[in-house]
């Protein structure tokens, strides 16, 4: 019987000290985790911070290629009178390209739907391009073949380009 009493007179004192610590392990341990979240907040609104004047720039850079590449300005800046239509359409397609592997990088800093639009936009205007150098001769004036690029972006309600812009336009609205 004195082994049993002093079974419980042990139990009376250790067994509130475990209720205390456990309490105290759970109240510390739920802390611990709500600062824990709270940092990873905070890092991640100082990453998104830094990031978004990166990605600002990245969606600038694909406008801006985007309106390098309509058809519309590609023949303006290099169209000369001494081209022949094939020269212009060698020029018209390597400037599409040098100016796609220059801005190439800019995908990581933008969605894949963006990305995709510009890709889109990109390889459509190639197409278009190679539709009216087909419908030319290669050894026509190169007036001829921006002539038949001028018209069929005429006849368009809205260039691929214009397109990739307005989607890119609303992607970025959504950051603000």
């Amino acid at each position: 019987m004195d082994v049993l009493f002093a079974f419980l007179e042990i139990l009376k004192y250790i067994l509130p000290s475990i209720v205390v610590f456990l309490t105290a392990y759970y109240l510390i341990k739920q802390l611990m985790k709500s600062q824990e979240r709270r940092m990873l907040l905070e890092l991640r609104k100082k990453s998104t911070d830094n990031l978004n004047p990166i990605r600002l720039q990245a969606y600038e850079r694909a406008v801006l290629f985007l309106e390098r590449i309509t058809p519309n300005s590609l023949v303006m800046r290099i169209f000369n009178n001494r081209m022949s239509a094939r020269d212009l359409h060698t020029e018209l397609l390597s400037t599409i390209r040098n100016e796609y592997e220059h801005n190439i990088t800019q995908q990581i800093y933008m969605s894949q739907g963006a990305w995709e639009a510009l890709k889109r936009a990109k390889e459509e205007t190639i197409k278009m391009v190679n539709i009216a150098a087909s419908k030319v001769d290669d050894s026509a004036p190169g007036i001829e073949l921006s002539k038949v690029l001028l018209d069929m972006c005429m006849q368009l309600d809205k260039l691929p380009t214009q397109m990739a812009i307005d989607i890119i336009k609303e992607e970025v609205k959504s950051f603000f």
